[in-house]
């Protein structure tokens, strides 16, 4: 996208996920997280889904940031089939308060000793909310089937990426290049359909 850098606020205090955002908008956006709003709340997630939960924290910091800023919330996690579809809307806080990502991933791959390749299909699921004053805009969804390993693989990436194997591929989301998984990624294709829909609603243009 060529013309003036456009401001979005990333309704997150994951540098990490801010990181991929950045690297997936482009040079075209000025990208700002939480971390640089530390007046803002955190929200309570307490939706029953990830668009619920999406639109809730970009809510939150739309109503506190003003018309003028366009934010995007998501809200993404593991489903694993054999699990029923957990971690789900709890992947961030699997294993518990404090556990960090670390913990998270031991406690799938323990629910999954004994648990045959076959049997360890799962996918990441994402949605993005964005939202500009008090109205939530619009959802977008994105998702990348795959397996999981039976131990940890690799140091890129961030969360379960380490034990994923996306579908196609025979290296984890820690393995692979960022370029790789970026391209692959559940919040990749849901960005995709974000982009196509400012661009549509022209709300593209500076504040």
């Amino acid at each position: 996208m060529n013309g003036p850098v456009r401001r979005i606020v990333i309704a997150t205090h994951n540098t990490h996920k801010t990181g991929e955002f950045r690297a997936l908008l482009g040079a075209g956006w000025g990208v700002e997280d939480l971390t640089m709003h530390p007046e803002l709340p955190v929200p309570v997630e307490d939706g029953a889904t990830f668009e619920e939960n999406a639109g809730l924290k970009a809510r939150s910091a739309a109503e506190r940031l003003g018309e003028a800023v366009l934010v995007v919330a998501d809200d993404s996690g593991l489903e694993v089939d054999h699990l029923a579809g957990r971690p789900g809307i709890f992947s961030a806080r699997y294993a518990g308060p404090g556990a960090g990502d670390a913990g998270n991933r031991d406690k799938v791959l323990q629910e999954l000793e004994g648990v045959p390749a076959a049997e360890r299909g799962a996918r990441f699921r994402c949605v993005l909310a964005v939202a500009r004053g008090a109205e939530v805009l619009a959802c977008f969804s994105g998702a990348v089937e795959g397996r999981l390993t039976g131990a940890v693989a690799g140091e890129g990436g961030f969360g379960y990426d380490p034990i994923f194997i996306p579908e196609g591929h025979e290296a984890t989301f820690g393995e692979l290049p960022a370029a790789v998984k970026n391209g692959l990624s559940h919040r990749a294709k849901a960005l995709e359909k974000l982009l196509e829909w400012l661009e549509d609603a022209e709300l593209t243009s500076p504040p």
